[in-house]
């Protein structure tokens, strides 16, 4: 079974790519992401604010393409960068408790 997930494609307005992930992310589903960033070269900001999940598949994808990510995420998600090096590789941003 397929954990739903939707991808959003926009661009910001300085008119970077952004892609904008609503659900959870984990090895059912993994692949529609790994597919859509592969499709985007070049820089992206990737949007995670609307992610309630995330597991170590959908971690490996961004590793991938870590050198051109920006990741917008939440304070659930921000340690998760944090601890597994991720924030080393790819900006990221979080969101301040309440904002």
């Amino acid at each position: 079974m397929t954990t739903p997930l939707t991808l959003e494609p926009g661009r910001r307005d300085d008119g970077t790519r952004q892609l904008t992930v609503t659900g959870e992310v984990d090895m059912s589903n993994v692949g529609l992401l790994a597919e859509a960033l592969d499709g985007h070269p070049g820089p992206l900001v990737l949007d995670l604010t609307a992610v309630e999940y995330l597991d170590s598949a959908g971690l490996s994808v961004l590793f991938a393409h870590a050198d051109r990510l920006e990741l917008i995420v939440t304070t659930l998600l921000a340690p998760v960068m944090s601890i597994s090096g991720l924030a080393d590789l790819a900006t990221v941003r979080g969101l301040e408790p309440g904002a």
